[in-house]
């Protein structure tokens, strides 16, 4: 095939990149750079740094790191487990099917559980506990943010486990090692790939987490997602909207490289 072949080939994929990738991106920039009446101005940049916006900036990164952070530990174990079952496949198609399932209609089931009158605490009641306000607080939105994310990090873990040369496994038994001391210094180094890849699954979409703070956390959890909703579509400051979301992108564009660097552990 010849390179001019190669191009055109290549068309449809440079006009999506322009038209759903760079221009959305030109245009938050550029709405960034008017006020609420529409006036051109920098001074929204300038608000962007005063301790409101940097609190809750340090609230979303503190909430994605948490539920980075719980993903991890439920995901790795499970991954780890699910390449030692008969019926890995069937297995892994279970937990990815949640993710077909539409974001709201998982968050209206989880009020439901949750709730006053759900399953938990008629649970609760049954084993003489009382009843429990469970909803709209920092627990059930972490607890409902790690179940959403969780498959994004069973599967690049999943795949680095089986990746992993058997006979490497093998040879570290014959030395001597424990399972302990094999999972530690054998298969994690070899699967940090897919931690990584995980990681930045669920860290990044993590800090612009809007939804959930409003359903779950009762809008008590403030982020930066919450932030861009509510200028767009209560204050109706775009503006101020378009310039927290060009922030948030950086932030973004920054972490990508840190969270999917380094070399891979080679088999």
């Amino acid at each position: 095939m010849s390179r001019s072949s190669r191009g055109l080939y290549l068309i449809p994929y440079y006009l999506w990149m322009v038209l759903f990738v760079a221009l959305p991106v030109v245009l938050v920039a550029y709405y960034s750079l008017f006020d609420i009446e529409g006036h051109f101005t920098l001074s929204n940049y300038a608000s962007f740094f005063t301790p409101v916006y940097m609190r809750m900036t340090l609230s979303s990164f503190w909430y994605a790191l948490l539920i980075t952070l719980f993903s991890l530990l439920v995901a790795y174990p499970a991954a780890y487990a699910l390449t030692r079952t008969k019926h890995k496949q069937l297995w892994l198609l279970l937990i990815i099917l949640p993710t077909w399932i539409n974001l709201l209609l998982k968050a209206y089931a989880f009020i439901g559980i949750f709730g006053t009158y759900g399953p938990v605490n008629s649970l609760f009641k049954a084993i003489g506990l009382g009843e429990h306000q469970i909803l709209f607080n920092d627990f059930s939105f972490v607890f409902v943010s790690v179940y959403i994310f969780i498959p994004f990090m069973i599967m690049p873990i999943f795949n680095a486990l089986e990746d992993i040369n058997p006979t490497l496994i093998a040879a570290s038994r014959d030395l001597g090692a424990s399972s302990f001391v094999t999972l530690r210094r054998v298969i994690f180094p070899l699967t940090l790939s897919g931690v990584r890849s995980g990681c930045m699954a669920v860290f990044i979409p993590a800090l612009s987490l809007f939804m959930l703070t409003r359903l779950i956390a009762g809008n008590k959890v403030i982020t930066l997602g919450t932030a861009i909703e509510q200028h767009f579509l209560v204050t109706q400051d775009w503006g101020m909207g378009s310039t927290v979301a060009v922030f948030l992108i950086l932030i973004m564009a920054v972490l990508m490289p840190v969270l999917g660097g380094g070399r891979e552990v080679r088999k």
